[in-house]
Parts: C-alpha cells; sequence; structure tokens
C-alpha cells in the first residue's frame, strides 16, 4: 500500500516537473546576454528612407554606430540627399525601388560587398565575392519600412489600386526578405515589418490598406515560426496614428475621388458624401501622434533588445486598451462598433443617391 502511495506521489508530480523544465529551458534558450549597446560591426538594411520613419531610423541607428544601407526610391532627391549629407561615412543610400526585382538584386550585391568584416586578411588569391562572405559579420537586420497608403470605399477603388498597394507594402516586403534572409540568417539577426493597426482592425475606407497589412502580418508570422530554429527573431511593427508623423497618408479631395469613378457610378454614389468622408479623414489625421518617436524607439527596441517582442503596438494608452480587446471579441460585436460613430450613420444616409 505505501508503495502504491509513493508511486501516485511521483506521477502527481510529473506534468509540474515537466512545465518547470519546459519553462527553465525556454529561458535559457532565448538567453541573448544584454541589450546591443554598440552598432559598430553590425549592419543594418532599411527600406523606404526618403523620409518618415525609415529616415529616422537610418539617422538613429547611424549615430549608435551601425552600418546603415538606406534604401531610397528617389536617392537624388532632397530626402535622400539630406540623410547622406547628415549622416557619418558608415550610411550608404542605396536606389531601392521594392517592387523592382533588378533593383533588390543590385541593392543585395552592394550590401554583400560592404558588409562589415571580421577582420583583415592577407588571402589576396580568392574571389572577392566569396572573401567577404566567409569574413563578413553578415546582416544584422533587414528593416521592411516602405510603404504607401491611401483611402476610399472599397466600390470607389479599382483592381488596379489594390494591386498598387499590395505591391509594395505586401510583395515589396516579400521580395527585400526572401533576397537578404540568407545574411540574417548567418548573423542569426533580426527582421523587422512595419505594419499597421489596420491589419486588425478593419476600418472604413481602409480596405486595400488592410489587405496589404494583413497579408504582411501572415507572412512575418509564418517566417518567425521558421527562423526560430536559426536564431533569428521577427517582430512586427503595428503603429496607430502617425500621419502627421510621416509622408505616408495621400491627400486628395473629394473632387479627385469623383473624377477618379466612372460614369455608371457617378450615377450611383453621392458627391456630397464623399466630401463629408474626406473632411472626417482629414480630421481624424490631424488627431494623431506628431513626431514618429514612439515607432523609432520601438524599432531600436526590435534591432537591439536580447528579447524583442513579437509586436510593438503604438497608440495611446486608452487606445490600446480598446485595439488589445477588439481582436478577441466576436464579429457581431466588432462590426457594432462602427453603429456607434456619427459618421457611419450619415454614410449609411448619404453614401448613395437616392
Amino acid at each position: 500500500m505505501t508503495n502504491i502511495l509513493v508511486v501516485g506521489q511521483v506521477i502527481s508530480i510529473i506534468p509540474l516537473c515537466a512545465v518547470l523544465i519546459f519553462i527553465l529551458a525556454k529561458l535559457v534558450s532565448g538567453y541573448r546576454g544584454g541589450p546591443l549597446e554598440d552598432g559598430s560591426g553590425h549592419a543594418v538594411l532599411i527600406t523606404g528612407c526618403d523620409s518618415g520613419f525609415g529616415h529616422q531610423l537610418a539617422r538613429s541607428l547611424d549615430k549608435r554606430g551601425f552600418v546603415v544601407f538606406a534604401g531610397c526610391l528617389a536617392p537624388e532627391e532632397l530626402g535622400a540627399q539630406t540623410l547622406a549629407r547628415q549622416s557619418s561615412g558608415n550610411l550608404r543610400v542605396l536606389k531601392l525601388d521594392v517592387t523592382k526585382d533588378e533593383d533588390i538584386e543590385e541593392a543585395k550585391g552592394f550590401v554583400t560587398e560592404h558588409l562589415p568584416t571580421k577582420g583583415e586578411t592577407l588571402i589576396w588569391e580568392m574571389d572577392f565575392k566569396v572573401l567577404m562572405s566567409l569574413l563578413s559579420e553578415g546582416l544584422w537586420a533587414i528593416v521592411n519600412n516602405a510603404g504607401i497608403s491611401d483611402w476610399a470605399e472599397i466600390e470607389w477603388s479599382t483592381i488596379q489600386d489594390f494591386h498598387r498597394m499590395a505591391n509594395v507594402n505586401l510583395f515589396g516586403s516579400i521580395r527585400t526578405t526572401l533576397a537578404f534572409l540568407p545574411l540574417v540568417r548567418a548573423s542569426k539577426g533580426r527582421v523587422l515589418f512595419v505594419s499597421s493597426i489596420f491589419a486588425f482592425f478593419n476600418c472604413l475606407n481602409m480596405g486595400a490598406y488592410s489587405v496589404s497589412k494583413r497579408g504582411l502580418e501572415a507572412f512575418a508570422d509564418c517566417l518567425r515560426v521558421e527562423m526560430a530554429s536559426f536564431g533569428v527573431k521577427v517582430s512586427i511593427i503595428q503603429p496607430g496614428n502617425f500621419g502627421q508623423a510621416t509622408n505616408i497618408v495621400k491627400l486628395k479631395t473629394a473632387t479627385n475621388i469623383w473624377e477618379n469613378l466612372d460614369e455608371e457610378r457617378k450615377k450611383i454614389f453621392n458627391q456630397q458624401y464623399m466630401e463629408l468622408a474626406n473632411q472626417y479623414f482629414l480630421s481624424n489625421c490631424r488627431s494623431g501622434f506628431k513626431d514618429p518617436d514612439r515607432v523609432i524607439d520601438a524599432m531600436l527596441h526590435a534591432i537591439t533588445d536580447a528579447q524583442p517582442k513579437y509586436r510593438y503596438l503604438l497608440v495611446s494608452a486608452l487606445d490600446r486598451v480598446f485595439f488589445q480587446l477588439f481582436p478577441c471579441l466576436p464579429t457581431f460585436l466588432t462590426d457594432a462598433v462602427f453603429s456607434l460613430s456619427p459618421m457611419y450613420n450619415k454614410r449609411k444616409e448619404m453614401l448613395y443617391v437616392s
């Protein structure tokens, strides 16, 4: 009888021991030391550095000693030229249109040849690119920041609008990541994706943008699981309303929208509602964050901290409660949220020509 009781007690503590061992193993395997205080010898590729988040992040990393490859859509224009002029020699401006395979390949060749090296060498006979691949520290991080934004009702949009949005925001990030991932895997580094709250918040007038960002997060989530085996960390940055802090918001008038409609749709939709919707959109943009500091700090944490977060939700304290709860709600409740907006009720009355 005593033996049975002993066996029973041993069996009962096995699940607890298993849980404790699992937690300990995760803590030990996840430990990478302290944060990366000095960027010397570490290289970061950032897309979309002409302005906005990419521009500011490139400058911040340059000040911290990182080698920065700043991908710019228009390296000859003011944004890229200002970035190059105000930075150290560790920052290189690259022409990088993430929708073009040839730009990606050319940038990859340049980055590979200019990665920080492990030290001097006297092996002159070896092919230069092979030598660099052996001596380089690898690429520490890719920051998929390049993106565009626009707004419109889905029925005001065309399939070309969806293609254009996805080609930059989604497929541009995939192109860049696939090309540079071997270099990041070699350094057990980081991959960052700049997404948006609209990846999970199905807001009015943001259909095409939401499609591109939701797809981006699906790709990032799959990549994170696959890269965990190789020590590569993947993080998603989810900014809220930072329209005033960047130039991503495409400003247009109700007339612009109306003129892009074909004659059939002009007979269906109410131009007065478009004017009202445009005013509402602009007023929301003006109410957001006026500087990008919160986003830049999150990016720096994801790049330099030993344990970066999987997601960085960057909204006000009050909005954080709402947005963390929103994805957990049943669909009938998330849809009902919009009925609380006076704009939504006016839309129901005014959207179509009566």
